[in-house]
């Protein structure tokens, strides 16, 4: 019993460090650019890696709001303002932020997401996802907030999104350094003053909010 234990064990480490090696082999060819698509094999590792750090009592938590129109449309506010940028306002990731990172925005729409549990997906809102663009947000070793499990119960919404919702939330998207100088140029231009064009591309650091 003990041997057929060991080889297992044996076996299991020998599949690992094949799949570290394979890993590691084909993030060589690919170099450090975010514009690839992660591999089977490193995306099938890294949800193995979330599920196993994400602490068991966390994942049976339970959202203690109840869904209400109040909670979605704090929520929604909440998700224009600070998540949008990268994972759009209809969760869907087709940002040009989402797009950029390694591994790209995920579309929270789909089954990989929603079926995480209430208290998996408030775990990630709190404390973030390390080797990717998902920060933590509060303060460390703090249970999920009010607005933590709003969100979580927009998440949920987010396969069943108006056009209408849509439209509002647009209005409370932040509004980028260049957006806001294009605005005021047309303020004045159209109060009759003259205004000087700026041909220089926007700085970067003007792209839409930070992601939540």
């Amino acid at each position: 019993m003990k041997r057929s234990v060991g080889l297992f064990a044996l076996g299991l480490i020998a599949l690992v460090l094949i799949a570290l090696g394979a890993l590691a082999w084909t993030q060589t060819r690919a170099g450090i650019s975010a514009r690839e698509e992660p591999s089977a094999l490193e995306a099938a590792l890294a949800r193995a890696m979330r599920t196993l750090a994400i602490p068991a009592d966390a994942k049976e938590l339970e959202n203690p709001l109840e869904p209400s129109d109040t909670v979605l449309v704090s929520a929604r506010a909440h998700w224009a303002d600070h998540c949008a940028s990268c994972h759009g306002n209809d969760g869907k990731g087709q940002t040009e932020m989402g797009q950029g990172l390694y591994p790209k925005a995920p579309d929270m729409t789909h089954p990989d997401t929603q079926s995480l549990s209430d208290g998996e997906l408030a775990y990630i809102i709190r404390n973030g996802i390390r080797l990717t663009g998902m920060p933590a947000w509060g303060e460390p070793g703090t249970p999920p907030s009010e607005a933590d499990w709003e969100l979580v119960h927009f998440i949920r919404h987010l396969p069943e999104i108006t056009s209408e919702e849509l439209e509002q939330m647009e209005a409370m998207n932040p509004v980028s350094l260049h957006e806001l100088e294009e605005q005021r140029a047309m303020e004045a231009f159209l109060a009759g003053e003259d205004v000087e064009t700026n041909n220089e591309a926007p700085p970067l650091h003007g792209e839409r909010g930070h992601h939540h």
